[in-house]
């Protein structure tokens, strides 16, 4: 009967058995701590989607970007460079006590195997109902693994940390180069009104064309009082009378210096429109550098408020345990898979090599 089932027994039970002879005589105990911890902050609520409205009354919750982030973080080389640092994971996982499949096999192998080790060991698990990620580390001594899962919350705590701080950074950055610029605006049109007024001996042109214009008023005035009465006169006294002279000389006289005034306010290099055109375009430019400066201060209260806003915090949920009783290896689990897989594989194989000796015939 035995000698029928050779190959049965050859391929599956021997396999079988010397699997339950490691994980029950040999195989070290592996202890697991369990910790568990929520990335939230005091953020701006974000706009949805219709998609995620309504899977959010179906019952789906969108998980929050920043423990994603953790996950990856936590199962990268960054972290485990950190935690190397931290606790030394080479010699956790060499412990004596650990056995010869199980345990880190060298200390020398490349860093992406123990990369890999690492993961194996380690899990980290993100729900996506109650954005709650839960991490268990592995180690062959209670108190390793407890460490080893407390070190990995104190690398998220500074991992969240260093995010949040990049965001705040990176916000007022922004804004302080924007108050930066427009400070520098307002010096340089500050310096450019004081430099026009130090050249044209001026502090205001409107107020110099004001004077000039009723100086200008005043000479018209003048002229208009002595054009009538040397009108008024000349129709009873003679044109060479000497009061008749005098007048006419007057008013030559007032007509010569209104020229000279209107053409010395209109052209040539002291002319008042250039001058004006040229302060207002200082004014100007002062008033939109004085607005700029007055929206990049109230930019960066608005920024720091928001910092102050977007905050991140890792929450812890559950602390680590002290594990009392080895969970790993699962040797009756995986003895079941075990046999039931290499049962299946057999049978796939009998079939393959029953159907070729069927069409061989």
């Amino acid at each position: 009967m035995l000698w029928k089932r050779r190959f049965y027994m050859l391929l599956v039970v021997l396999p079988t058995l010397i699997a339950a002879i490691y994980l029950y005589i040999f195989a070290a105990g592996q202890y697991v701590s369990e910790a568990r911890f929520m990335v939230h902050g005091r953020q701006e609520a974000r706009a949805s989607s219709a998609l995620s409205q309504m899977m959010g009354a179906a019952g789906f919750k969108q998980v929050p970007e920043e423990a994603m982030a953790v996950r990856d973080y936590l199962e990268s080389h960054d972290a485990f460079a950190a935690l190397q640092e931290r606790l030394n994971l080479i010699e956790l996982y060499q412990r004596p006590e650990a056995d010869f499949l199980a345990r880190l096999w060298s200390s020398d192998m490349p860093v992406e195997f123990m990369l890999l080790y690492y993961r194996f060991m380690n899990s980290v698990v993100v729900d996506n109902t109650s954005g709650i990620t839960t991490i268990r580390a592995r180690a062959f001594r209670p108190e390793d693994a407890h460490q080893l899962a407390e070190a990995q919350l104190r690398v998220s705590e500074d991992f969240v940390n260093h995010l949040s701080a990049r965001a705040r950074g990176a916000s007022l950055e922004l804004a302080q180069q924007e108050l930066t610029r427009a400070e520098e605006r307002v010096i340089a049109a500050q310096t450019a009104m004081a430099e026009w007024r130090l050249r044209e001996q001026a502090v205001d042109p409107a107020g110099l064309a004001q004077i000039s214009q009723q100086g200008l008023a005043a000479l018209e005035g003048q002229l208009n009082a002595a054009r009538t009465e040397l009108q008024e006169k000349s129709t009873w006294m003679r044109s060479d009378n000497p009061t008749i002279v005098n007048l006419r000389n007057r008013a030559q006289a007032l007509e010569t210096r209104i020229q000279m005034e209107r053409d010395r306010l209109t052209t040539g290099t002291d002319a008042l429109p250039e001058r004006i055109s040229a302060y207002e375009r200082l004014a100007l430019e002062r008033e939109f550098a004085t607005k700029q400066l007055a929206s990049a201060t109230s930019s960066l209260e608005m920024a720091r408020v928001d910092a102050q806003r977007q905050q991140l915090f890792l929450s812890r949920v559950v602390e680590p345990n002290l594990a009392e009783y080895p969970l790993y290896p699962r040797a009756g689990i995986f003895l079941l898979s075990f046999f039931a897989i290499m049962s299946i594989l057999y049978g796939i194989g009998w079939l393959i090599i029953a159907g070729v000796r069927e069409h061989a015939l």
